[in-house]
C-alpha cells in the first residue's frame, strides 16, 4: 500500500454511519443490551459471557472512533481490521440461529438467519468505506 485512495463523498458518509453504529453498538454491550449480547457468545468460548461481551464493547467503541478519525494508509487498514473483526464476531451470529436465541427481536429462524446475510454487508462496507477495497485491487494488479 504506497499511498491510500481518496474516498468518495459517498464512502464518506458510509464511514460516518458505519463508525457512528459501532459507537453505539460497543456503548450497548456496555450498558443497556449487555445481556442481549451474551446471548451470542458461543459455548465454545472460554470466557465468561459477561467478560466477553464487556470486551468487545470496548473494541467496538475503539473501532468506532478510529473509523471515524483515522485518515490515510491507517484509515485503509482500519476498513480490513474493521471487516476481520465482523467475521470474527460472525460465529456468535451463527449461534444465536442454531440454538435459537432470541435477541435483538430476532425471535424466529427467518430473522435470525436473514442476519447472516447481513454479516457479509458490513464487511462490504467496512473495506468499501475506508477504500480499503481500492487500496487492495490497486495493490493486486501493481503485483502483476
Amino acid at each position: 500500500m504506497r499511498h491510500a485512495p481518496h474516498t468518495t463523498t459517498l464512502q464518506n458518509v458510509t464511514r460516518g454511519l458505519l463508525g457512528t453504529f459501532m459507537l453505539v453498538a460497543g456503548t450497548s454491550h456496555l450498558t443497556f443490551e449487555r445481556q442481549e449480547f451474551q446471548a451470542q457468545v458461543p459455548d465454545f468460548v472460554p470466557e465468561d459471557k459477561d467478560t466477553v461481551v464487556l470486551q468487545s464493547g470496548v473494541v467496538e467503541i475503539a473501532l468506532g472512533l478510529a473509523l471515524l478519525l483515522l485518515k490515510g494508509k491507517n484509515r485503509v487498514r482500519m476498513g480490513i481490521g474493521l471487516a476481520a473483526f465482523y467475521a470474527a464476531v460472525f460465529p456468535g451470529n451463527v449461534h444465536q440461529y442454531t440454538h435459537r436465541i432470541s435477541a435483538f427481536g430476532l425471535d424466529t429462524d427467518a430473522k435470525r438467519l436473514a442476519r447472516l446475510f447481513f454479516q457479509p454487508v458490513l464487511m462490504g462496507a467496512a473495506l468499501y468505506s475506508t477504500g480499503a477495497l481500492t487500496a487492495l485491487t490497486q495493490q493486486k494488479t501493481r503485483r502483476k
